[in-house]
C-alpha cells in the first residue's frame, strides 16, 4: 500500500471506523498493506483475511472456519485433481509454480502460478483480459462442482477463488453488525467477482472504485459529505 494512502487512511481513521477485507490470507495482505502483521492490526479497526473465515478486531483474533472440515476430503482431493489436469492443458505464454493455495476457508487457483513475478503477473493480467482463461475456468469449474454448494469467482488480477456459498466477504459483516451504516469499497464488483455479493448486499453501501487514488476521492467526498451535515 502506497505510503500517501496509508496516512490519508490514518488520517479518515478519526472519523469513521476502517475495515480491511481480503481474500488473500494473512501473510498476502501483510506484504501488501504494511511492514509486519502489528503493523497492519493497528492501521485498521478490523482486518478480515480469507474473506473473514480469518479476521482480527483489533489485535484480538476472530473465530475461524475451516474449509477441510466443511467440503470433506474426498471433494477436495478430486476438485484439486481436475484443476491440475485442466491448468496443465492451458497454453499460456508462461507458467511459474504455486498454482493451487489451499488457505483456512477457501482455494484460491491460479493458471499462471502465485510465485510469478510482476512483470509476468501482469503479462498474464493482459493475456487474460483478451482470451478470458479464468473466466472459462470458472465455468468449467462450475459444471465439475455442481451440487457440491461451493461459490467459484475470479479473485484479484491472477486467480480464482473456491469456498462454501456464504463464506464470501459478506461473512465479515457478522462481526460489524453493531454499526448502523457500513460502506464498502472494492474493484470486483461486477458479477463474478469476489466484491460482488458483498457489494450488492442490503447491509452495505457499495462503492466500485478503479485504483487506489480514486478509493481515496471517493472516501473524501464521503467523509465531506458526513462533516457538511455535521
Amino acid at each position: 500500500m502506497e505510503k500517501y494512502i496509508q496516512e490519508f487512511l490514518s488520517q479518515a481513521r478519526k472519523f469513521a471506523s476502517i475495515a480491511v477485507v481480503s481474500g488473500s490470507d494473512i501473510t498476502k495482505v501483510v506484504e501488501q498493506l504494511g511492514d509486519n502483521i502489528d503493523d497492519v492490526l493497528n492501521r485498521f479497526d478490523f482486518v478480515f483475511v480469507e474473506n473473514g473465515l480469518v479476521g482480527f478486531h483489533g489485535s484480538d483474533a476472530l473465530p475461524v472456519q475451516s474449509l477441510k472440515e466443511h467440503v470433506g476430503d474426498e471433494r477436495l482431493k478430486k476438485l484439486i485433481n481436475y484443476t491440475l489436469r485442466y491448468f496443465s492443458e492451458i497454453d499460456l505464454p508462461v507458467k511459474r509454480g504455486n498454482f493451487i493455495e489451499f488457505r483456512q476457508g477457501m482455494l484460491n487457483l491460479s493458471p499462471i502460478g502465485r510465485s510469478c513475478t510482476q512483470e509476468e503477473r501482469m503479462q498474464f493480467v493482459e493475456f487474460d483480459s483478451k482470451y478470458r482463461v479464468r473466466e472459462q475456468f470458472v465455468k468449467d469449474l462450475k459444471v465439475f462442482t455442481e451440487g457440491w454448494n461451493l461459490n467459484i469467482c475470479i479473485g484479484g488480477q491472477i486467480s480464482v477463488d473456491v469456498f462454501p456459498y456464504g463464506w464470501d466477504k459478506t461473512f465479515c459483516l457478522q462481526y460489524l453488525k453493531d454499526f448502523e451504516t457500513i460502506h464498502f469499497f472494492g474493484d470486483k464488483t461486477a458479477p463474478g467477482g469476489n466484491d460482488h455479493e458483498i457489494f450488492n448486499d442490503e447491509r452495505t453501501i457499495g462503492h466500485t472504485v478503479k485504483n487506489p487514488e480514486d478509493l481515496k476521492k471517493q472516501v473524501e467526498e464521503l467523509l465531506k459529505s458526513f462533516t457538511d451535515e455535521c
